[in-house]
């Protein structure tokens, strides 16, 4: 039997095939799981990488999961109060128990440095990039009935490894995850559920490709600072993610794992 046969996965931030969120989807897709995944359409249409037809891609999960899986596709927008609940309800609602929780999606954009911040560009960082993280993860904890197997994963940032200039908003949101993971997972781990963070490093889902903003010149630096003289690609992390939260990664509790290459901060 497939690893994670009879268990369902809500997935969020699965909105683009470059996307970490499509990666993770289509690795526990290979692993037996069903699949709710989430994505927010109109944010990705305000970046330079743009979004895709999101009946393009159920059609492509769906093609992907095991006999017997099930793929349902949900539109949130995680920044308006009482989204977390209305998206594990619906998921329930659709695919029934949620055993494993995936948070992958992000705010882009609508940043700064601290003397440009606005407090507006801090707050929406905090509803997407935090408190809805915590409040999926609140009423998922609500829906578990105990079952071995409930497995959570929130992705961090860098932040605690080295500056991120001009992206204070998005920093300090990503900054509270990792911060509080020790205590959410203590008081999860009561009820038989499994949270960990992780840390993907530098990937490449779209705004690291040339013509996207940053300089090439820029680009070049970046990708000297790898071993590997290449950026991260959404596979990489995913199969981390994967692994934690299969029965193999069970021994995993309350971590921050930062999965980076190799990469190097200070030249």
């Amino acid at each position: 039997m497939p690893e994670l046969a009879g268990r369902t996965a809500l997935i969020t931030g699965v909105g683009r095939r470059e996307g970490i969120g499509y990666a993770v989807a289509t690795r526990l897709a290979a692993m037996g799981a069903s699949l709710v995944v989430q994505h927010h359409l109109p944010h990705d249409h305000d970046q330079p990488w743009g979004s895709d037809d999101p009946e393009e891609l159920l059609q492509e999960l769906t093609e992907q999961v095991m006999p017997g899986a099930q793929v349902v596709q949900i539109s949130a927008d995680l920044e308006r109060p009482g989204s977390a609940a209305q998206l594990i309800d619906a998921a329930r609602h659709q695919a029934g128990h949620v055993d494993i929780l995936a948070c992958i999606h992000a705010r882009s954009g609508g940043d700064g440095r601290l003397a440009d911040i606005q407090e507006e560009q801090l707050d929406g960082h905090w509803a997407v990039d935090a408190r809805s993280v915590l409040m999926l993860t609140k009423h998922f904890a609500t829906q578990h009935d105990g079952r071995s197997g409930g497995r959570v994963v929130w992705m961090t940032s860098g932040q605690q490894l080295g500056p991120m200039l001009g992206e204070v908003a998005y920093a300090s949101a990503k900054a509270a995850l990792a911060g509080v993971t020790a205590t959410v997972a203590e008081e999860l781990a009561e009820q038989g559920i499994v949270l960990n963070t992780v840390n993907p490093g530098p990937v490449n889902t779209g705004f690291l490709s040339p013509g996207m903003g940053i300089p090439e010149d820029t680009l070049e630096d970046l990708q000297q600072r790898f071993p590997t003289r290449r950026f991260g690609e959404p596979d990489d992390p995913a199969r981390l993610i994967a692994w934690l939260v299969s029965d193999e990664g069970r021994w995993m509790v309350g971590q921050v794992l930062n999965t980076e290459g190799g990469f190097r901060r200070l030249g």
